[in-house]
């Protein structure tokens, strides 16, 4: 492994995608991710499908598309928790790594012998990562807390979807995903404070809490006026015009940044009249008749095609663009350029490379790693458990004879 953070050891009790998701980032910036699961069975997300990664000969394997997405870059390691052994190899291994990330149920690891306050007092310097759904604190805190449940609950499902229609969640697992990615910057965060003290710390991230803080502009159009932002389908609370409109043969998006934007829009769609209208000439005013000025546009939009539309404004500074499908996203000429697609060999397809979703993390010095793909479902127990804790082969088969790893 390469990376800003080679060197550094991960015990990952993660699970579905909250918590791979932050170990995957720390994996792709070069940490050593030892990914614990359940001997037979394995993150649930093993068997979320299909779609199933297919071998060499276009065969389903049992590696689900769901579990390759966001456990790259780890090794896999069977472990039976509930199992004194399994439970005292647990806490040998954590004496070995800097960073432990769990999302159990609140409250769930210390049956193990695995909370933060049991490990402190023999790893200090640990940097112990808690995912939940509502935190550590609070009258929430003992609930289980699911991506669509906390989407709800957070207020995005009620701004989210067509003013007329239902409340809608995000097409991907939204607060999961931040939820991942908050845990991964607060975890640096931590690692930055060990360098300078020597302590480690524990960090407790909510689901609830990240979904809140997601709010950001429509949270803060609440605080400061007190009534709650309505659902405004693909329209902006904030910004007009700044949505999708029909065109004469698809969909495009506009969004007009300012007004000078405005006028040259205004200028290509020939309607500039609508540029020196006291109701549309700034923002706010556009804002304020929003209804107005979206019904007037809508017809001047379905009168072209969306080329004219895309090519037309982009010469003028204005922005403008398609809405693709996923198959068009990875056939778009700056997504290949960036090398989003990533293939790595995997042993479940006889060692043919499968493709991935790189890194979208770019850096001049120590840019991500890609060192391991996916792993098989205890793949490298008996490595990990060799290299680290030096068990050999007898103490090993034993140990597997017994169903602890």
């Amino acid at each position: 492994m390469t990376g800003p953070l080679h060197g550094l050891r991960v015990f990952d009790l993660t699970r579905i995608l909250a918590g791979p998701t932050c170990t995957q980032i720390l994996g792709d910036l070069g940490a050593e991710v030892i990914k614990v699961e359940r001997p037979g069975s394995g993150d649930d997300t093993r068997k979320f499908g299909p779609p199933f990664l297919k071998d060499g000969a276009g065969r389903e394997t049992a590696e689900s598309a769901y579990f390759l997405s966001s456990n790259r870059n780890k090794r896999s390691v069977t472990l039976d928790l509930t199992a004194p052994e399994g439970q005292a190899l647990a806490r040998r291994l954590v004496g070995h790594c800097d960073v432990l990330v769990e999302n159990f149920r609140f409250g769930n690891l210390a049956k193990y012998g695995l909370s933060y306050e049991q490990l402190k007092a023999d790893c200090p310097r640990l940097v112990y990562c808690s995912i939940t759904g509502f935190g550590q604190t609070g009258p929430y805190a003992a609930k289980p807390g699911y991506d669509i449940l906390i989407q709800g609950m957070g207020g995005f499902m009620s701004i989210t979807g067509t003013p007329d229609g239902a409340p809608q969640k995000a097409g991907v697992p939204i607060a999961d995903l931040m939820a991942g990615m908050y845990a991964a910057v607060a975890i640096n965060a931590a690692l930055r404070h060990r360098e300078a003290t020597g302590e480690g710390q524990c960090i407790d991230i909510g689901m609830l809490d990240t979904q809140v803080a997601m709010l950001t502009i429509q949270g803060l159009n609440y605080l400061a006026t007190g009534q709650a932002p309505k659902r405004l389908g693909n329209a902006h609370p904030n910004i007009v015009p700044y949505q999708t409109f029909a065109t004469a043969d698809g969909d495009i998006i506009l969004a007009v940044g300012n007004d000078a934007q405005f006028q040259r829009f205004c200028a290509f769609a020939g309607v500039p009249e609508l540029a020196d209208d006291e109701k549309f000439s700034t923002n706010e005013a556009r804002v304020r008749n929003r209804d107005e000025l979206t019904e007037r546009l809508a017809p001047v939009l379905a009168g072209r095609a969306s080329r004219h539309w895309i090519e037309g404004l982009e010469t003028r500074n204005v922005s403008c663009g398609p809405i693709n499908t996923i198959d068009q996203v990875f056939a778009d000429p700056q997504v290949v350029a960036r090398g989003m697609k990533l293939e790595m060999p995997h042993p479940a397809a006889g060692e043919a490379p499968v493709p991935l979703i790189a890194s979208p993390i770019r850096m001049s010095a120590t840019p991500p790693s890609y060192t391991y793909p996916p792993p098989m479902l205890g793949q490298h127990t008996d490595e990990v458990l060799e290299e680290l804790l030096g068990l050999g082969p007898a103490e090993l088969a034993a140990l597997r004879e017994r169903g602890v790893i």
